[in-house]
C-alpha cells in the first residue's frame, strides 16, 4: 500500500539541483511544476512505472513468479499515466487495486548525478487515498488474504489512518506488517505519524542515513548503526508474540539486521563503478527481494541475500526494472 508514481528520470547537470535548492542524494515533496518543466525541456527523460512501494511489490512479484501472488493499493488519476502504471504492474503479475481520483496521477522527478539521485515527488492523486477504499468489502478481502503487508514510509504523509487500520488487523491476526523509514524528512517532520504506526510493525527497513536521522530526532545519543537498529527493535510493540525484526542497508557496506535482540551483519556486493547505471530503486528492490523470501518462510540470511541480489541487479539497469530471467539461487554464497 503506497504512492503510485510515474518516475521521470534523467541524468542531469549538478546546476539543475542548485537551481532548485536540491541535495544530490535526498527525497522531498513538492507542489510546484518547475522541476518537471526544466527536466523535460532540458534533458532526455525516461518514463518508468514507479513509487517506492510499487517498485518493491513488482520486484517481489518477479521473484515469486506466481501471478497475483501480490496486490497493490494506491490512488491514481483518471489519465494516461494511470493506465501506464496499471499496465506495467499487471504485466509484472501484480493485482492492482487502485483508488481513482479527479487529480492527475502523481509523478517523481528522478535526477541522477553520477551515482547519486535526488527524488522530487508531486503526489497529486496519490495524496488522496482514503481508508474508505480499504473498507469496501471486495478490497478488504484482498487485505484479509495477505500473509504480509508492506508500506514505504512515504505513505505516512497520505493516509496514516489506512496504515493503522491494516497494522492493527495484522497485529490482531498474527500477520506480518512491514514499514520503511524511507527518507530523513519523514522522520524529521512526520515523527508523530511514524511513532503511531511503528508499534504495529513486525519488520522495519531503512538505510544508514535514515537510521542516523532517527537516532538524532529521537535523542538516542548514538551514531552506531548496530545500536540504532537495536533501539528500533526495542520500541513498544503491539503484537508481543514475536520480536521486531530491523533491517538497515548501507549501500555497499554490510547489511545490519537485529532479530530476537541479536545483531547480524551480512556483506553486501560491491559493484565496479562502471557497472552501476542507476541507484534509484536499489532500496526498493532490496525490500522486494527480502520479502519474496520472507513470505516463503526462508531463513534470515537467505532473505537478506535475495535482497542484496535484487538490489545489485536493479542498479545495473535504468530505473527499477527487472531482467526477464529470475535466477536467484538460495544455496549460492
Amino acid at each position: 500500500m503506497g504512492n503510485p508514481l510515474l518516475d521521470i528520470s534523467a541524468t542531469v547537470n549538478p546546476e539543475l539541483l542548485s537551481k532548485h535548492n536540491l541535495k544530490s542524494n535526498d527525497a522531498i515533496l513538492t507542489e510546484e511544476e518547475d522541476i518537471f518543466n526544466d527536466l523535460k525541456q532540458g534533458y532526455k527523460v525516461d518514463y518508468i512505472a514507479g513509487g517506492a512501494t510499487q517498485n518493491s511489490i513488482r520486484v517481489a512479484q518477479w521473484i515469486l513468479g506466481r501471478k497475483n501472488a501480490s496486490a497493490y493499493f494506491g490512488a491514481v488519476g483518471k489519465d494516461e499515466t494511470a493506465e501506464i502504471l496499471s499496465t506495467k504492474a499487471r504485466e509484472a503479475g501484480v493485482n492492482v487495486v487502485y483508488q481513482t481520483s479527479d487529480k492527475p496521477t502523481g509523478r517523481c522527478a528522478v535526477l541522477i548525478t553520477g551515482q547519486d539521485r535526488s527524488l522530487v515527488t508531486k503526489l497529486d492523486a496519490a495524496n488522496h487515498f482514503t481508508v474508505s477504499h480499504l473498507e469496501d468489502p471486495a478490497n478488504w478481502s484482498v487485505v484479509e488474504a495477505a500473509q504480509a503487508v508492506y508500506s514505504a514510509g512515504f505513505f505516512l504523509t497520505v493516509s496514516v489512518e489506512s496504515m493503522l487500520k491494516v497494522g492493527k488487523f495484522c497485529s490482531s491476526t498474527n500477520r506480518t506488517y512491514c514499514v520503511n523509514l524511507s527518507a530523513p524528512f519523514l522522520i524529521q517532520f512526520f515523527k508523530d505519524q511514524m511513532l503511531s504506526v511503528l508499534p504495529f510493525a513486525d519488520i522495519v527497513f531503512g538505510n544508514e542515513t535514515e537510521a542516523a536521522t532517527f537516532a538524532e530526532v529521537m535523542g538516542l545519543n548514538t551514531t552506531d548503526v548496530r545500536e540504532i537498529a537495536k533501539r528500533i527493535a526495542m520500541l513498544p510493540k503491539e503484537n508481543g508474540s514475536r520480536s521486531r525484526l530491523v533491517i538497515i542497508t548501507q549501500g555497499s557496506d554490510p547489511v545490519v539486521a537485529v532479530k530476537d535482540g541479536q545483531v547480524f551483519e551480512f556483506a553486501a556486493e560491491k559493484l565496479a563503478a562502471d557497472k552501476i547505471v542507476d541507484t534509484n530503486g536499489a532500496g526498493d528492490a532490496f525490500v522486494g527481494g527480502f520479502l519474496a523470501q520472507h513470505v516463503q518462510g526462508r531463513a534470515l540470511d537467505v532473505a537478506v541475500r535475495c535482497g542484496i541480489w535484487a538490489a545489485t541487479h536493479i542498479i545495473q539497469r535504468s530505473g527499477c526494472t527487472t531482467p526477464e530471467k529470475m535466477d536467484f539461487c538460495m544455496t549460492a554464497k
